[in-house]
């Protein structure tokens, strides 16, 4: 039984070879992306890769696509993701920080993080919590979003900048 579904793994990474010239991580080959987001409750024709963590509460709207090794940590406040957005690989997006833990003593800082419709966020992309990102929202890439970006906007690098507002 399991060397038989070790021959279709690698069966059907050799089809996804040939057909898209793509090599992904073993979990990507069983599980399914449209299934995975449907078992989270994500909207319709969304889909999130294998190799994505996801905790907390976590609400994606419909028409999205999860990149790669992404995080969407919704453990201390939800995560907010609207309708026909984009999450590029190795995007992190945090609800909590610990640095008034370790630094002050203090306690885990928590705060919602809310991204609109049609935006885009670039890969390796770092968003803060409390942060609200509107519609139509361009973040380049390896960019750090510690603070509100407005719809029909870009901004990029560590911390953003405004590029442009439309």
């Amino acid at each position: 039984m399991l060397q038989k579904l070790i021959e279709n793994i690698f069966l059907k990474r050799e089809k996804i070879k040939k057909d898209f010239d793509r090599v992904m991580p073993i979990g990507d080959y069983i599980s399914d992306r449209w299934e995975k987001a449907k078992y989270l409750g994500f909207g319709e024709n969304s889909s999130i890769y294998d190799s994505s963590l996801v905790l907390g509460s976590v609400k994606v709207g419909k028409n999205c696509w999860i990149g790669p090794f992404t995080i969407l940590d919704g453990s201390g406040g939800e995560l907010i993701i609207g309708d026909n957005c984009d999450i590029s690989a190795g995007v992190h997006i945090y609800t909590h920080d610990t640095v008034d833990r370790v630094i002050y003593d203090g306690e885990i800082t928590k705060a919602s993080v809310i991204i609109g419709n049609n935006t885009y966020i670039g890969p390796n992309a770092v968003i803060s919590k409390g942060v609200t990102i509107g519609d139509y929202v361009v973040i380049g890439a390896n960019s750090f979003v510690n603070e509100d970006i407005p719809s029909n906007s870009k901004a990029f690098g560590t911390p953003t900048k405004l590029i442009s507002k439309e």
